[in-house]
């Protein structure tokens, strides 16, 4: 089953694509708004086993689009000097990947041709048997992305997977606490009979909040998160497989639960410890002001209501094969724009939610 499965490695991986939106891209997001930091990662993690990945395992961040694994992930990428056996591919909540809606401004397949692999316990063993790079999980799902910000830094319920393969294949887990992902977008809350209606068009969750109320009016609002300085601390590896002395066949599911619930707890306690330590200033606006006054030249893609027009020029020069460097200034902002029309509709209150909505549910992908 595992070796029929196998399709899945390149089966919509593009490696030159993650490679090319973070240079064009994610690293100025990165650099100039979320101004992300890697704490304990200087001396990066080294496999305990070179044919098997290391298993990386953070939190998520309440009621926003997900930039906190997206930042992470290219950050890590370039931390590694763009090798991929040290970065990572993630496991991703299959419905991001549903409906073009989900991908960032409407880059279809965006998750896959990135490296992302549907979250199914199939596609996680196939890919502990994959070594080319190791693996980033969310073991809270989508309800950690959806908790609401009044669980802010709460892990939710883990899934067990991670940790029954971490057994099986005798892999570290790399713990991360990701700090400050929670003001990406604040004080928003959590409603199941609003996610049950939007769950229809593909979308997990729609955070209950103020900004909640001005996306109909500004449909760009919908990817928005606030300028949080994201924080990314590695914690002590966990070693699972050390926990118990009998064959994996006859580990029970009590016994699953009971590993996954502790590892829960040391990840909890990681988590609480980075925060207090890092997560004072989840901002740092005299240090974000600073970096947009020194980078003034690359306005306005500095902002995030330019990032539909810098994701869908970085789409267009892409498929058309152009591999230099995409130029950013006020200039080519305006160009971009223009040669992408679509991103007009980013602006357009009300009425711009019907091409958005028509692209961004026409190509819905088979699981």
């Amino acid at each position: 089953m595992i070796e029929d499965n196998k399709k899945i490695l390149y089966e919509y991986f593009e490696p030159d694509f993650p490679a090319a939106l973070i240079k064009n891209v994610l690293q100025y997001i990165d650099d100039f708004y979320f101004r992300s930091q890697f704490i304990g990662f200087d001396d990066f993690p080294k496999r305990n086993q070179p044919d098997r990945p290391l298993i990386f395992a953070s939190n998520h961040s309440g009621m926003a689009f997900p930039w906190d694994a997206i930042i992470f992930t290219a950050g890590i990428y370039r931390l590694n000097n763009s090798q991929f056996y040290n970065s990572l591919r993630a496991l991703t909540a299959p419905m991001l990947s549903y409906s073009t809606l989900m991908n960032p401004f409407l880059l279809r397949n965006f998750w896959r041709r990135a490296g992302g692999i549907d979250a199914t316990f199939l596609n996680f063993e196939t890919m502990m048997q994959h070594n080319e790079s190791n693996l980033l999980v969310y073991p809270e799902g989508v309800p950690g992305i959806g908790k609401g910000f009044d669980k802010k830094y709460q892990l939710q319920r883990f899934s067990t997977s991670f940790v029954r393969l971490s057994i099986k294949y005798k892999s570290d887990i790399i713990p991360v606490s990701t700090v400050n992902g929670e003001y990406i977008n604040p004080y928003s809350l959590h409603s199941d009979t609003v996610n049950k209606i939007v769950n229809v068009l593909g979308i997990p969750f729609i955070p209950i909040g103020v900004m909640t109320l001005l996306i109909p009016f500004q449909p760009w609002l919908f990817y928005f998160g606030f300028p949080a300085k994201l924080t990314y601390v590695a914690g002590e590896r966990i070693k699972p497989y050390q926990w118990i002395d009998k064959p994996y066949k006859e580990i029970t599911s009590e016994e699953f639960n009971e590993f996954t619930g502790h590892v829960r707890k040391i990840m909890q306690r990681q988590l609480n410890t980075a925060v207090a330590e890092y997560g004072r200033e989840p901002y740092k606006f005299g240090e974000l002001l600073k970096t947009c006054i020194k980078n003034r030249k690359k306005f306005p893609f500095l902002i995030p209501c330019f990032w539909p027009s810098l994701f869908q020029e970085f789409q267009r020069l892409h498929i058309r094969g152009q591999k230099s460097e995409l130029k950013l200034g006020f200039m080519s902002g305006i160009r971009a724009l223009f040669k992408n029309p679509i991103t007009i509709a980013f602006f357009l209150p009300i009425i711009g939610w019907i091409p958005i909505l028509i692209q961004g549910l026409r190509h819905r992908l088979r699981s």
